[in-house]
């Protein structure tokens, strides 16, 4: 029998998650809290809600925040998410069945803390199917009869407040609660639940696709002031690595420009998204959600330095990483990045070098590859055609 996970045959690295279904007709604990809407049979969906079987703070199980702050292993997470339930039932994405059961979801959206929920299932927990490693692994699903809040979900005033205009669209919704210290994964949730944009528009949307739209426009709403900064004037290198995944951010003095390529050491593979200066139009659809992590946390860093660059993120994927954990631990890895000294090198050349002794494979595989590099030093600046 093949791995969902991994895909290979009798896999005992993920046996873990592939138990077999768990005889409950209802169960209570708390919600981390978290919520899950998915993607299959679109726009009939499954939408659901997450808890363990226990109560007291369960925030860790389900924040790559945490995950990466404490640099947890591998097994360590697996472990936690195979204890949540996903309790789900599907509806249509513009109007769920059940308002009750919509009712408790969007407010364990909105809440910060780990929620007491009671849970009545119309059949026995058993392995979900649906699975996407944009997203954290959810082993367990049932359908669910009826849900309760044994408590009230604190909400805070913010998101309260920005919840209830359904007057303003959901960018700028986004944008506001990202200032004021919002964590991105609740905007995810947030987002997913049907809470933002014009009250006539509003839907739930596919965790899937709230994560990329969060991070897609968090970074092009600093991108348009970035545009227009100093170019920066060194190459600079800036370099993390979590769980098997090793970044190196090559910043390079010039307007504009962003590309990932990724290549895994695990399975033959190789992802490659592009954009020049001017706004990308089409979905990255070979590095995917990554991709916008990336630039969500470079564009932080750009918009604190008020400068501008060209930026070609190589991502090295070694056998370390053994199972998808979701991009959460990509965006952090790549935030935990910027926020050491960068490296600077008075050339190119230099900088590749820095980068290759880092690498466990040549370089080349991803210079062979990059645009960025390809058009670096060919287009000349407006400067060079007048003389000083």
């Amino acid at each position: 029998m093949k791995c969902k996970i991994c895909g290979q045959e009798n896999c005992k690295k993920h046996s873990m998650l592939m138990g077999r279904p768990v005889s409950l007709t209802e169960f209570s604990g708390s919600s981390p809290p978290e919520i899950f809407v998915g993607k299959w049979n679109y726009p009939n969906v499954y939408t659901g809600i997450l808890s363990p079987m226990e109560h007291g703070q369960t925030s860790i199980m389900s924040s790559p925040e945490l995950w990466h702050e404490r640099k947890l292993s591998i097994p360590s997470i697996l472990s936690m998410r195979n204890k949540l339930i996903y309790g789900r039932t599907q509806s249509n994405i513009y109007k769920l069945n059940d308002k009750k059961f919509l009712s408790v979801m969007q407010e364990i959206a909105m809440t910060h803390k780990s929620v007491s929920t009671e849970f009545k299932l119309k059949k026995p927990v058993s392995k979900n199917p649906e699975q996407d490693s944009r997203t954290p692994i959810i082993p367990k699903a049932a359908p669910i009869e009826s849900v309760r809040l044994q408590e009230n979900a604190p909400v805070k005033k913010k998101i309260d407040y920005l919840v209830s205009d359904g007057e303003l669209k959901s960018a700028p919704a986004l944008v506001e609660m990202h200032k004021s210290g919002i964590e991105n994964s609740s905007l995810i949730k947030i987002l997913s639940a049907g809470l933002l944009g014009l009250t006539k528009n509003r839907k739930l949307v596919p965790t899937r696709w709230s994560i990329t739209a969060v991070d897609d426009t968090l970074s092009k709403e600093r991108l348009e002031r970035i545009r227009y900064y100093q170019e920066i004037s060194e190459f600079m290198v800036f370099t993390a690595e979590y769980l098997g995944n090793h970044y190196n951010f090559l910043l390079l003095p010039s307007k504009w420009s962003f590309e990932v390529i990724e290549i895994s050491l695990n399975h033959p593979g190789i992802w490659h998204d592009y954009e020049s200066f001017f706004p990308r139009k089409k979905y990255a659809d070979s590095v995917t959600g990554a991709y916008y992590a990336n630039r969500l946390a470079l564009t932080e860093y750009l918009e604190k330095i008020k400068r501008q660059c060209s930026c070609l993120i190589i991502r090295e994927i070694r056998p370390e990483y053994t199972a998808p954990l979701g991009v959460g631990i990509l965006r952090q890895t790549s935030r935990e990045a910027f926020s050491e000294p960068a490296k600077k090198f008075p050339t190119l050349k230099d900088a590749l070098r820095d980068i290759q002794l880092k690498l466990k494979q040549p370089i080349t595989n991803y210079t062979n590859k990059s645009k960025i590099l390809a058009e670096h030093g060919k287009q000349k600046k407006i400067t060079e055609f007048f003389s000083i």
